[in-house]
Parts: structure tokens; sequence; C-alpha cells
């Protein structure tokens, strides 16, 4: 038995068209009926509130609900778009995040055709991300082109997305995880340096120093009352914390007891330094990282599962061949509860009965990741790297 995977460029084009076309035709119908632009408005404000030095993190519900928690350098990235027309700013934003994440997904060093498949496979998972205009499509890009900048021996731009990642939402910081990969320690490092001062500095240039170092100062106390807020929010915490303590009903439930072991065995397939250069081995890291940030963050959303649905891609289109029966029901594991369960696609009443309140939408992925820890630790990266050169066609053993 085997799945082929589809050729030609109709295929391809069909699946380009999905990735643009389904998220621009959303935020056009949501522009044309005049539907809440929240999360974008958030945004421009983000820029508007640096540059007339007002506090970013306070409410200011004459615009929005809800409020801002990302940093100052955020206002530099949608300073383009909040300059705009709200109806003009909020598609291009949107896809500008579908543009930039594509980009990523294309630099994997894999065949066409696989990286064809893994968007085809996110595609809804973006639809998902594009609906609330959200940020997430690119913070899974900043992180993958991390990979993709050390891969190449481009550290420079790789300490620029790994700043850029976490000087806007924090989770670009998980590109660290690609250090050791890296051909020049030293000159990452000082990469770092560099990029954290300049942009750092940066967005002085439209608001003031007094303000823009205030600014991390209230950011810092916002991202901890944030995360507190992530235990009892209904939309927040869709993560294995959030899941465990609803399925067994812990109050108080103490994110430690999880998220100590779940870093341990993050770090184990670190221990196979003699894995660190074959690109199976690599590829894999990726997909854990993509994955691991987001299940294990309290502050996931549904629509971030964006990130971890293209570790999931990654995962797949790098496994040793021939496929199993069990990747096979953990792809389609994924597919239905991860990514369709929020849509229409899926049955409202076991949504809004099972998969929401108890975070269920986070399992399949727990449990390709802890698969991820397993082929890390287990694979012959070597002997797959002299013997199987990429496949046409994915085999079911």
């Amino acid at each position: 038995m085997t799945l082929t995977l589809t050729r030609g460029n109709a295929a391809r084009n069909t699946i380009y068209f999905l990735w643009f076309g389904l998220s621009l035709f959303f935020v056009i119908k949501t522009v044309g009926s005049h539907q809440s632009l929240n999360n974008y408005i958030i945004f421009k404000h983000n820029f508007l509130n640096v540059l007339h030095q007002l506090n970013l993190y306070t409410p200011q519900p004459e615009y929005y609900y809800d409020r801002n928690h990302y940093g100052p350098v955020f206002a530099l990235i949608i300073a383009p778009f909040a300059l705009l027309p709200d109806s003009m700013g909020v598609i291009l934003w949107v896809m500008f995040n579908a543009f930039f994440l594509f980009l990523a997904i294309k630099s994997l060093p894999i065949k066409t055709k696989l990286s064809d498949f893994i968007l085809l496979l996110c595609a809804n998972e973006l639809v998902g991300s594009s609906l609330y205009f959200q940020f997430n499509p690119s913070v899974a890009a900043f992180i993958i082109f991390t990979f993709y900048f050390i891969n190449t021996k481009k550290d420079f731009w790789a300490a620029l997305m790994i700043m850029l990642g976490t000087m806007t939402k924090l989770y670009g910081i998980v590109g660290l995880a690609f250090f050791f990969f890296s051909d020049n320690k030293l000159k990452l490092i000082l990469s770092l340096a560099f990029w954290a001062v300049v942009l750092f500095v940066l967005p002085m240039a439209i608001s003031s120093p007094g303000f823009i170092i205030q600014t991390y100062h209230d950011w810092y106390y916002d991202l901890i009352a944030k995360n507190t807020e992530n235990m009892t929010a209904k939309m927040q915490n869709i993560s294995v914390l959030g899941m465990i303590a609803r399925v067994f009903n812990i109050s108080n439930f103490n994110n430690t007891v999880v998220l100590i072991p779940a870093i341990l065995l993050f770090l184990l397939p670190y221990l196979r330094i003699s894995a660190y250069r074959f690109q199976g081995f690599r590829l894999l890291l990726l997909a854990s990282v993509l994955i691991f940030t987001v299940i294990f963050s309290s502050s996931a959303e549904s629509p971030t599962y964006i990130i971890a649905l293209t570790g999931v891609g990654i995962w797949f289109m790098n496994l040793k061949r021939p496929v199993t029966k069990f990747d096979i029901f953990l792809l389609v594991f994924a597919i239905i509860i991860t990514s369709l369960s929020p849509s229409d696609l899926f049955p409202k009443s076991i949504n809004v009965k099972y998969i929401q309140p108890y975070r269920l939408k986070s399992l399949p992925c727990l449990v390709i990741w802890l698969k991820i820890i397993y082929e890390m630790l287990t694979r012959n990266f070597e002997a797959e790297q002299q013997n199987v050169s990429a496949p046409s066609e994915l085999k079911l053993a």
C-alpha cells in the first residue's frame, strides 16, 4: 500500500491558491461585512501608543477590548500596515503573515512536493489564525528561518530572527534551541548581542529612550499578570497544562509538575551529539521546537496552533521510510482534533462539550511530540542519510 503525494503544477497551484486564497477570502469577507477587527486594532495601537508615548498595556476600551501583550519592537513591524486605512491595512497584514510563513516553509531542506504537503496540511490552521488577524504565522516563520540561517551558516541573520521573535512575543527565544548546530557559536552570540541592542534602540526613533525603557518594565509585569489570567480564561491555556488541569479537575494546578519533565525530555536528544550533523535529526528538532513552544505554553490559544501544526507537518515529511500505519493514524488524529475541531466541518456539539473545555486540541500534538523525542533518541540517521534519498512516495509498512 502506498500513499503518493500529488504531483504536477496544477496540484501545486491548487495548494498555493488554498494557502493564500482562503485567508484572503475570509479577511475580505470580514472587512466587507463590517465585522470587528479587534485584534488588528490592538496591534495598530501598539504602534500608535509607542508613537504618542502612551502605556502599551493599559486597556483602551474606547478603541478595542482585551489588551496588548506585545513588546515595543512589534510597533515597527505593524507600522507599515497601521499607517494605512484599516480596511486595507488588515488585508495586507493577513497576507503578509501568510506569505512570510509560506517563504519559511519553502526554505526547508526538503523536496518541493514535501513542503507543498506541509502547506496543504496547515492551510486550515492558517485560516483559523487569519480569521483573528494573528501574528502567529510570522512567529512560526521566525523559528523556521532561525533554523534555516543556522543551517546555511548565516548566524548573523539567525540572530536577527531570534531577537525579533523574542522582542515581539517572546516565543522567538526558542530559536536558541538550534545554537549547537552553529559552526560559529561566538559569531552567533555576538550577533545576538548586536541585534538586541539595535532592536532595543530602534523604537526610540519614533518615541523616546525613557518611554521605551519604561515600556519594557511594564511589559514584564503585564506578562506575569497575563500568565495568571491564562489559568482560568475560557479561550486561553489550550495546552497540555490546561488539558491536565481540566481533565482531572485540578484547581490551582502547579505547571512546574509538567514543565520540568517536559523540558528534561526536550533536552534529552541533545545527548546524541554525533547526530547533530544529520539533516534528519535537525529537522526533527525543528518539529519538536515548534510543537513544544505551543503545547506547553499557558498562553496558547486555538489560532496559536498554526505553529504546532507546522511542526507536525515537518515531522511527517521527515519520517523514516516506510511510514507506518501508526504514523498515518497520528497525522489523521492531528488533522481531525487539532485542525478541524474548531471548524464547521467538525460536530459542534463534540467540540463545545469535550474538545474546548478539556483543551483536547493539544492531545494529538502531545502524542506526536513524544514520538518525535523517541525518534530522535533511537533512529540511525547516518544509515538513513547514506541509504535513502528523499522519496517521491511515502510507503506504508
